[in-house]
């Protein structure tokens, strides 16, 4: 069965390129553009992978970030933040969960996939 990555992006653009820099993956893709939506469909289908945008509307990716850390169903799942801003600014985030991933937006094209493969592959 192929593994689940979630993707809480509210940028289409991004949205976009992460799909085409995927599509020759075995995983299988779930977008969503804030965490609102994408509490909902946590419930509904669990990923095995979560790239997540800080910058969201109704819920901040922090939010989300704190929100699924607490909660034992999902505390385990693999988290990469992908950002504008430096790894510097989340430091509380990284003090929550060692493992969490840090890349910055002018890296996806690079590094996306050998770190989805790092977590889940």
């Amino acid at each position: 069965m192929s593994k689940k990555i979630m993707i809480i992006e509210d940028d289409q653009s991004f949205h976009d390129l992460y799909t085409e820099l995927l599509e020759d993956t075995d995983y299988k893709i779930t977008c969503t553009y804030d965490g609102v939506e994408a509490m909902k469909k946590l419930e509904e289908d669990k990923p095995d992978l979560i790239i997540l945008d800080m910058l969201l509307d109704l819920m901040a990716g922090d939010t989300f970030f704190r929100l699924i850390r607490n909660m034992p169903e999902y505390v385990d799942i693999p988290i990469i933040v992908v950002s504008g801003y430096p790894e510097q600014a989340y430091v509380i985030l990284k003090d929550m969960d060692k493992s969490l991933t840090f890349l910055n937006k002018t890296e996806v094209c690079e590094k996306l996939i050998g770190k989805i493969n790092s977590r889940i592959g």
